[in-house]
């Protein structure tokens, strides 16, 4: 296991560009920084930095090592950070894991909802892909995760919340934006297609390339972005077109237009918790959803708790 104090070292060199300006930033003498990174060198099995520029550039695997790095640091400060507060909180505490597409589909409603129910809970948001939500309800460091892909987990149980339909999202003056009723899949086997996010796979990104497939259409892939708002920006920034959920309408953007498709497409919405959690907040967050989705005429699942009561 690579050593995270290591991968601090590497991520001060990588940004200041230099030993001398790392060991300053860290508090150390530069000779142990410099034998910390031949050390992370040995570790990983290959050059990380090429010494022979100024400033130190990465190496391919060092460009790797790097953005994975930072997302481990940030988890850790995410993870110490919810330690801490619950080592000096006495209220009770759910922690509750999303994907950032959720948030347009009345999600926050929800979270409104839970709160008004809940005072003495004290709820934690942690922005995550479905894939890390399965780790993290295993760890213990969610409770529960909102996301959009399908998974098999023993230790995990999931809920199908509903199917959100699926609609093409276009530049403004695109010819295509501007012409009335449903788009058809074909219709758009020529248009450059921005698919999200780039990673982990697999992602909702497969659901839109499947989406396509199913139809006999190949996708003509022109970016791959991060996550939905980096989609919907070079949307609109005329780069190409994009399949989203429909609640992604809400975001109002003024530079993107939004039609139906005139195939049936939806992405579900999916509540995931620990197989065998019967903590009274789990409970009480499935009569919230239960409660709300009847309020806005949406199908109750019949896997919801719905007796839960403030406690």
């Amino acid at each position: 296991m690579i050593d995270l104090r290591l991968l601090r070292y590497f991520v001060a060199v990588t940004e200041e560009g230099n030993f001398h300006r790392a060991a300053e930033r860290l508090h150390i003498a530069q000779p142990p920084l410099s034998r910390a990174i031949q050390q992370l060198e040995v570790d990983v099995g290959s050059p990380l930095l090429d010494r022979t520029t100024r400033p130190l550039r990465l190496t391919p695997v060092g460009k790797l090592l790097y953005s994975q790095a930072l997302q481990m640091l940030a988890r850790m400060e995410d993870l110490q950070t919810m330690v801490r507060a619950a080592a000096t909180s006495k209220r009770r505490r759910l922690v509750l894991g999303f994907v950032a597409s959720t948030i347009y589909a009345r999600l926050p409603e929800l979270i409104r909802e839970f709160r008004k129910a809940a005072r003495d809970v004290e709820l934690v948001l942690v922005e995550s892909t479905t894939l890390d939500q399965i780790a993290a309800l295993k760890d213990g460091r969610i409770d529960i995760g909102f996301g959009r892909i399908r998974f098999e987990d023993p230790a995990v149980r999931r809920i199908i919340l509903r199917h959100e339909r699926l609609i093409a999202a276009f530049p403004m003056d695109h010819p295509l934006a501007r012409q009335e009723g449903p788009v058809s899949l074909k219709e758009l086997a020529d248009e450059p297609q921005i698919l999200y996010p780039r990673s982990p796979r697999p992602s909702y990104a497969d659901q839109v390339i499947s989406l396509f497939r199913d139809h006999a259409v190949e996708p003509r892939i022109v970016h791959e972005a991060r996550e939905l708002q980096i989609a919907i920006g070079l949307v609109a920034a005329e780069e190409g077109m994009a399949i989203v959920p429909e609640s992604v309408r809400r975001a109002r953007s003024h530079d993107v237009a939004y039609r139906e498709l005139a195939e049936p497409a939806t992405s579900p919405i999916i509540l995931s918790h620990r197989a065998g959690d019967t903590s009274p907040e789990l409970e009480l967050m499935g009569a919230v959803i239960a409660r709300m989705y009847q309020e806005w005429g949406y199908g109750v699942p019949a896997g919801l708790q719905v007796s839960g009561a403030p406690s």
